[in-house]
Parts: structure tokens; sequence; C-alpha cells
């Protein structure tokens, strides 16, 4: 047993996983786990830069997760940043200042890194099971960027794109400033066409088609699940290895792109971080299903978070 700690900092969030890792039996234990809704990726795709309040409300985050970290007497910590700090030109003051609280360095990944671990977090504990059959496509839905993986036990091939909740909300869906609520069909056309040819570019690299299990990672994908099963809360049990239907991910969608700020916070299970992004992000999972030919999403809790821990044990 090694206690590991890993740190996820993508565009809309950032997540801290604590865990007792065993390898020889493939089993990660949870000590701690949990969500910061921080959009460090607020304004990347437009400015190029880290805005300074994205930057406070990450580093805020930060230093309650340190004080875990050593509550929990992690071994060791590994923190993983992703596209929002690729992107961005100011990405040195947000490398000072996790390495000033964390005591470690962000490693800013790759997508294609990224990708890998997100394979090996959702997959390693899918690999006995009979009822799901290879290849898997793993597609896990961030803010700025979506990350396609397919593979059997191990990764085959993998691509990053740039489509992501935020990254399309803030591209097609935002005027003067504010979310239009709710989007008119020409926004949605447009957002449309700019995921279709995300999926053509990722489909230069990674057989789509071939696989014969969807495996659907990240709070956009989760947050289908809980709406699809009209949870009274979000309950991550239930929604671990749910399953949902192509029809089902369809009606949610409409739904979510017809309806209003207010409809959408009052959704029992929709974290207030979500409430602007989540259109896009059900866009994304909607179309990928399409494109498959998929009838229906496995929906994973464990993901990259999971894989870094792997990474660190």
């Amino acid at each position: 047993m090694t206690r590991v700690a890993a740190v996820d900092c993508g565009t809309n969030s950032i997540r801290l996983l604590v865990a007792d890792a065993d390898p020889a039996i493939g089993e990660l234990t949870d000590l701690d786990r949990r969500m910061t809704i921080v959009r460090l990726g607020q304004g990347v795709d437009r400015t190029g830069r880290l805005a300074p309040e994205a930057l406070e409300r990450t580093f805020a985050a930060c230093r309650e997760y340190a004080e875990i970290v050593k509550e929990h007497g992690a071994e060791r910590l590994r923190f993983v940043a992703t596209s929002a700090s690729r992107d961005a030109e100011n990405r040195d003051v947000f490398v000072r200042g996790v390495l000033d609280i964390l005591g470690v360095e962000p490693e800013v990944i790759t997508g294609d890194q990224e990708a890998e671990f997100s394979f090996t977090g959702a997959t390693r504990e899918l690999s006995g099971r009979t009822d799901l059959h290879r290849p898997f496509l793993v597609v896990d839905i961030g803010g700025g960027s979506t990350e396609f993986v397919v593979g059997e036990d191990h990764v085959r091939a993998a691509r990053s794109v740039d489509v992501g909740c935020v990254r399309m909300t803030e591209r097609h869906l935002v005027r003067d400033g504010a979310v239009v609520d709710p989007p008119t069909a020409e926004q949605i056309a447009a957002m449309r066409a700019d995921i279709e040819a995300a999926l053509d570019r990722a489909e230069e690299t990674v057989p789509l088609r071939e696989a014969r299990t969807l495996v659907g990672l990240a709070g956009s994908v989760t947050t289908v699940s809980a709406i699809a099963q009209d949870l009274p809360a979000y309950d991550s049990t239930a929604i671990h290895h749910s399953r949902v239907s192509r029809a089902r991910v369809g009606e949610i969608t409409e739904w979510l792109l017809r309806s209003t700020h207010a409809e959408r916070a009052r959704v029992p299970s929709m974290h207030p971080g979500r409430v602007d992004v989540i259109g896009a992000g059900a866009l994304v999972l909607l179309a990928v299903m399409e494109r498959t030919g998929a009838e229906e999403v496995v929906v994973s809790e464990h993901d990259i978070l999971d894989g870094i821990a792997w990474s660190v044990a």
C-alpha cells in the first residue's frame, strides 16, 4: 500500500484525490475525493492569458487541498494541469503559485498524456467485465478540450481536440459578456459545426467507429447521467458505471439548450458552476454518440484523476 495524492487542474474545475493504492490487486481506496469549480480557463480562448481572479480562485482551492494532503499524510503528490494552463501566455504565474502552496511544480501535460491518464483511470476496473466489449472508446469532455482514446487493455490511439464545455460556451454562446439564455438556433448550429469539425480531426488519429463500448468521463457526462436518473442530489455511487441511452442523451441535450439559467439551476444534481456550460458539454457527448453509432454511454466517475494517482503509485 502506498498513500498518494493527485491533483487534476483543468479549465473549469480543480480536483483532489487522496487514496491508498495497491498495485498488486489494482485497487485504489479513496480517503478523500473532492472537486472545486474555479474556472481557471475564464477568457483564455479570447485573451490567451489566465485572468487574475481565476488564478486567485485556483490558488484558494490549492491552499485548502494542501491542508487535506497534510492531514492524510500522503507520501507522494502529483499535480497535473491541463488545457487552460497549456494555452496561456502567463502560465509561469500559475506554476509559481502552485509550487509555493503545495510544494510541487504543476506538470503541464500534453493532450496525449492527458488521454493516457484518462484511459487508465477509466478502464482499469472494467478489465474483468464480461458484459462490456472491447475495444473501449474513452471520451473525457473537459472544459477546454476533449480527449479521445481507443484501446483494449492499453492505449492504441489517442487524440486531444480543443472542444470543451467552457470553450464552446465562450466561443459560441456569449454575447456582450453574458451567456445567451437560451441560445439561438444559429448559435447552436455554429457550435455543432465546430464540434463536428473537431470529431473529423480526432478521426484522423483515432478509429472512433471501431469501438464497441463508449466510456464517458468528467462533469458534463456525469451530470447528464444524474439528470437521466432524476437523482434528488448528486450521487457518485448511483452515477458510477450507470448507462445512458443515446435517445435519452438527445432528449436531455435538447432540454438543456432550450432551458433558461433558472430552469437549469433548479436541477437538484446540478453543480452551480456547470449551469451555464452544461448544454455545450451535453452537445459534445451527443455528437460523439451519433458519430460512433454508440447506443449507450457507460458513465465513469473514475477518470484522469485516478490515472494520475496510479502513475504516482
